[in-house]
């Protein structure tokens, strides 16, 4: 087998170990195992070799998720560590236990659907698909939990030259923005001189009618905001304005020469600070859910702050009682998970 860098991703990254640990030659001293010690030492490398194989983990991986050294793991492994072999079995196991209670966690818990067609998911990809083809400025501002950044990464997945980017507080200036952005695109640049420029003659070479969707736009600065009038105006690159009320607010409601300049090239704007009673019946139809009582419940909880995120919560908690009852979800389990996660605290 042609010998691997260890830092590499590779099934086959744990071979079977080469050595018994209690090889003479290899022990230097160290206590003879007992058999019970050597059949631990075996199990353990077993579950280490399928559990790297099926996630891809290479060994430097699995030992930093381990905690020890690669060296020591590796030497554990093959049978020649000459340190303290029970206690470098010890930590090895207490990481197979906590990689197998994961995965009876993980067992227990329904996946929530990946992307539910609701009526404003519909409206957010229409008005993305409006700003990249005209193009134009864009904003779209919804309430927590409608379902905005799912629809904008759905579009960016289904649609060419589509970047999405997403803004933090640390990058609410110009050059912080415009790192981001460059991060998404390929372009590196150490000064904000020709930082705009280069990103806009990027976005052109990658293909014809480019999207900027800048999510968590509330984020930025009013000259971070008007600095990508320039990828608007001079690159035809259409940009999405995508956050909370706050961005709503400040490009609606907000005066003077600087806000005049940002709104006069707003096409158009979405406002959905709640989801539509189709949302919610979309997103409990996408789930399975028939039952009225359950129904019922789920549509109360998509009217909290919160919406449709808080009924794929819910029910995945609920799940999660319902399979240690060993039966399908009730309307009691739903109740229960949404009382224990205090939404309304």
């Amino acid at each position: 087998m042609t010998k691997a860098n260890s830092s590499e991703i590779i099934v086959s990254a744990f071979d079977t170990p080469r050595h018994h640990p209690n090889m003479a030659e290899r022990r230097k001293g160290q206590p003879v195992l007992s058999n019970d010690e050597v059949a631990r030492w075996e199990t353990a490398t077993l579950r280490v070799q399928h559990i790297a194989g099926s996630a891809r983990l290479s060994k430097a991986e699995v030992s930093r998720r381990i905690g020890i050294n690669n060296a020591k793991l590796n030497q554990w492994y093959d049978g020649e560590y000459p340190g303290d072999f029970i206690t470098a079995t010890d930590d090895v196991e207490k990481w197979i236990n906590s990689v197998d209670a994961m995965a009876d966690l993980q067992g227990t818990i329904p996946n929530a659907p990946t992307y539910v067609a609701t009526p404003t998911a519909k409206e957010i990809e229409a008005t993305l698909l409006f700003a990249q083809t005209m193009p134009e400025m864009v904003v779209i501002t919804t309430g927590a939990g409608v379902g905005k950044t799912v629809a904008c990464e759905r579009f960016r997945n289904q649609s060419p030259h589509v970047h999405l980017v997403t803004m933090r507080p640390n990058t609410k200036n110009v050059f912080g923005m415009l790192s981001e952005i460059g991060r998404t695109v390929g372009v590196r640049r150490t000064n904000s001189a020709d930082y705009d420029r280069a990103i806009g003659e990027r976005l052109q070479r990658i293909g014809n009618k480019p999207l900027l969707i800048i999510d968590e736009a509330q984020n930025l600065t009013d000259e971070a905001v008007d600095e990508l009038r320039f990828f608007l105006d001079q690159y035809k690159c259409g940009i999405a304005l995508v956050g909370n009320d706050e961005i709503y607010t400040r490009f609606h409601a907000q005066t003077g020469p600087s806000y005049a300049q940002i709104k006069r090239r707003i096409g158009k704007r979405l406002k959905r600070m709640k989801p539509l009673a189709g949302d919610v019946s979309a997103l409990i139809q996408a789930w399975g859910i028939e039952d009225d009582d359950q129904i019922k419940i789920l549509t109360m909880i998509g009217s909290k702050p919160g919406a449709l995120g808080q009924i794929s919560k819910t029910l995945q908690l609920a799940g999660m009682y319902a399979a240690g009852g060993g039966r399908a979800i009730t309307a009691a389990d739903i109740q229960s998970a949404y009382q224990n996660r205090s939404v309304d605290a």
